[in-house]
């Protein structure tokens, strides 16, 4: 069974940066794609960054440049770097392999939070 822990969420002023990790057990994160999610109170979970098997990774236009996703196989952690954080990026963050989906054994999410 898939389980997912992510941590480093916090609260940080405008311009700050935050690095979010996710521990993954059941699975291997190298043989998977793995992604970063985001969902902000009333809104849908959007993706944020995902890292495919072979490294490849992509952004959304509204964080990219500023979030970095990266895998270290040997701990099976994945994780995103956060910088220029903006009021708009608050929200809670979540890792999960790309083959989730609602009804997936999603982890806690670890809550960010972004002041003005």
């Amino acid at each position: 069974q898939v389980q997912l822990v992510e941590s480093g969420g916090g609260l940080v002023q405008a311009g700050g940066s935050l690095r979010l990790s996710c521990a993954a057990s059941g699975m291997i994160v190298r043989s998977n794609a793995m992604g970063w999610y985001r969902q902000a109170p009333g809104k849908q979970r959007e993706v944020v960054a995902v890292i495919t098997r072979t490294g490849s990774t992509t952004y959304p236009d509204s964080v990219k440049g500023r979030f970095t996703i990266s895998r270290d196989s040997a701990k099976n952690m994945v994780y995103l770097q956060m910088n220029s954080l903006k009021p708009e990026d608050t929200a809670v963050y979540y890792c999960a392999p790309t083959f989730f989906g609602p009804m997936s054994s999603w982890g806690q999410g670890t809550q960010v939070t972004v002041s003005s």
